[in-house]
């Protein structure tokens, strides 16, 4: 694999991941459980979908062809190389809670990692990214201590929301050669390396929630990077491909 073609797959993973979980928390807008928070997760929406576009961008201009738009939107389920945890339905607020703390964990340490490498479009990227995710990781972390430590019921939620998503983690750390060949060259990070780091934020945040980590031994599902996805992120393209593949070319 040449270097040009593993930075084209890093920034896929990169630009995927966040237009996913973007679009996901975009579905939520009109749907808040208070309006406070409707405003949150729009943000975090935007904010997710901007670093995609970043990404995105940049994985197309390696190519030579093409914009973030066309890999956006005319790409199917097979050729995206997100990790399946963000493509996991909304399902309780709760549930969408636990699954923003997971990814935006990994993100923060991912980006501060990423903002020291030499190229310096990534490092750009997730420099400015890193601003953002920060404050993801920080909203995410007081609502999981917030409803872990609650009610009853909203510990129970949550609880069940840590049980039904914890076999999605291990994928988050997930690398193969493309990886192999940038961490080489000092153009990427080693996802293995940020896992010591990433445990211990959920081990103090879940201890702060008086909620229990899951089973680390449990089925573990992966192969996101490879185009493997569970049935929900057709249904997710579906909807979100709609407009620009009915009009095609079409200028708004």
């Amino acid at each position: 694999m040449t270097e040009q073609d593993a930075l084209f797959e890093y920034c896929l993973r990169l630009g995927d991941n966040s237009l996913v979980l973007g679009h996901r928390l975009s579905e939520w807008c009109g749907h808040g459980p208070i309006l406070e928070e409707d405003i949150a997760l729009a943000n975090m929406s935007l904010d997710l979908i901007g670093q995609a576009r970043g990404f995105l961008g940049y994985a197309a201009k390696l190519k030579g062809a093409g914009s973030d738009d066309d890999l956006a939107f005319k790409r199917d389920a097979r050729q995206f190389r997100n990790c399946m945890l963000v493509e996991q339905p909304n399902g309780d607020f709760a549930m969408t809670m636990v699954r923003s703390f997971f990814y935006s964990a990994l993100a923060y340490l991912h980006f501060k990692s990423l903002a020291k490498t030499k190229d310096a479009t990534i490092s750009g990227l997730a420099e400015k990214s890193l601003k953002e995710v920060t404050y993801h990781l920080r909203h995410c972390s007081d609502w999981i201590i917030r409803l872990g430590d609650g009610t009853d019921e909203s510990h129970e939620r949550t609880q069940n929301a840590l049980e039904e998503l914890w076999n999605y983690t291990n994928e988050l750390f997930e690398t193969d050669e493309a990886d192999q060949t940038l961490v080489s060259q000092n153009l990427a990070v080693d996802l293995k390396t940020l896992r010591k780091e990433w445990d211990d934020i959920i081990n103090k945040v879940l201890e702060d929630a008086t909620l229990k980590r899951p089973d680390d031994s449990r089925f573990m599902s992966k192969g996101g990077i490879k185009g493997i996805h569970t049935e929900h992120l057709g249904f997710l393209l579906a909807e979100m491909q709609f407009l620009p593949r009915a009009y095609p070319d079409t200028k708004w």
